[in-house]
């Protein structure tokens, strides 16, 4: 019983896959409400109107909606959630507008990402 538990274990870790997030310097807005959420392969980093990563790659907010209508359905399946962060110095209607293309193009679990205190 032992060894099955053991090789379990083994095939967990080696199976699991970790996601990177870009490195970009953020100072994310704190919550005292803030829950854990599991990260996903979609990560939406806005920084200005002119800078935000999908994933790695760097958009603008008038090339991410063209970016997030190109993924397949398929590929949007795959996408459990979508993680968004925003740097605390952004508007809240960018924000918005980055929510209104993400749930355009078919995604429907979205979630802000913030500090915790």
């Amino acid at each position: 019983m032992i060894d099955v538990v053991f090789q379990l274990i083994i095939y967990f870790m080696v199976a699991t896959t970790f996601v990177i997030t870009p490195a970009i310097s953020l100072q994310l807005p704190s919550s005292a409400t803030a829950e854990p959420t599991a990260v996903s392969r979609l990560v939406i980093t806005v920084v200005s109107r002119e800078e935000i990563y999908f994933n790695k790659e760097r958009y603008t907010m008038d090339t991410l909606g063209e970016r997030l209508a190109v993924l397949s359905e398929p590929e949007k399946a795959q996408v459990k959630s979508v993680v968004l962060d925003g740097d605390r110095s952004i508007s809240y209607s960018l924000l918005v507008e980055v929510l209104d293309s993400l749930r355009q193009n078919g995604f429907k679990a979205i979630n802000l990402r913030m500090r915790t205190p």
